[in-house]
């Protein structure tokens, strides 16, 4: 392909993804999340921040998926920044947000009395610049919502996390992206009895502008390790089943 017509087709992309809330590629250094070895599947190579991503579970309680956005909040939390944290019914041990190098008293935890609050509380907290990110533990997430939420962010630039626990019904929206993380056995470390580190596997659903595929995944203090190559990405049968 001639250079000229690259440069068209790149200049093109840059401006749907911009049109679709996505950040375009700038000459700074992308902040690390632990997932180079995946960063193929991503716009542009680079994890998406300022966005709002969506985390499905099919467990109940849903410490996997929890798990695996505490790991995303660590990230994104790294500068010294705080974050928001929203339910209806926290289930959250704020204690153990230490385990992922969280401190405890950097987050705000708000606890709504219903659904629809916890939606306008995440809206809310989206729109101060101040946050590293907000985190919102919503049942119920149509594509009007999570537009409005989508919205926010893009002003902003806070990123947002919306956890969907189990029997969630999960519908078209304007998340940029969809996970489904769920619990794997551990591996008790060097031989020895009891329950080792923390095993999940994360399976990207989508991924606005980039791709998708499936992992296994393992959490240990300040590092997360890719245990298996990507594999075939979840076909429409696939998602209708964690649907």
């Amino acid at each position: 392909m001639e250079p000229a017509k690259q440069d068209i087709i790149q200049d093109l992309r840059r401006e749907i993804l911009r049109l679709q809330g996505l950040k375009a590629a700038t000459t700074e250094i992308p902040e690390d999340f632990g997932l180079s070895a995946i960063s193929h599947v991503f716009p542009q190579g680079v994890f998406p921040t300022g966005v709002i991503h969506e985390l499905t579970t099919a467990e109940s309680p849903m410490s996997a998926t929890s798990g695996f956005a505490c790991y995303l909040l660590s990230r994104l939390m790294r500068r010294g920044t705080v974050s928001a944290w929203i339910s209806t019914h926290r289930t959250l041990f704020p204690p153990a947000l230490a385990g992922y190098g969280i401190e405890p008293d950097r987050i705000l935890f708000i606890d709504a009395a219903s659904g629809r609050d916890a939606l306008w509380a995440m809206e809310e907290a989206l729109r101060c610049d101040q946050l590293a990110a907000v985190v919102g533990e919503v049942r119920d997430l149509d594509f009007t919502a999570s537009r409005r939420l989508q919205l926010a962010v893009e002003k902003s630039k806070v990123t947002g996390l919306v956890l969907r626990p189990s029997g969630s019904r999960l519908v078209q929206n304007a998340c940029v992206s969809r996970w489904h993380i769920s619990s794997l056995p551990s591996t008790p470390s060097s031989g020895l009895p009891g329950v080792g580190h923390a095993r999940w596997k994360v399976e990207l659903l989508k991924m606005r502008g980039g791709k998708t595929g499936m992992w296994e995944m393992e959490w240990t203090p300040e590092t997360l390790h890719i245990l298996s190559p990507a594999k075939t990405p979840v076909t429409a049968d696939e998602w209708r089943k964690i649907g």
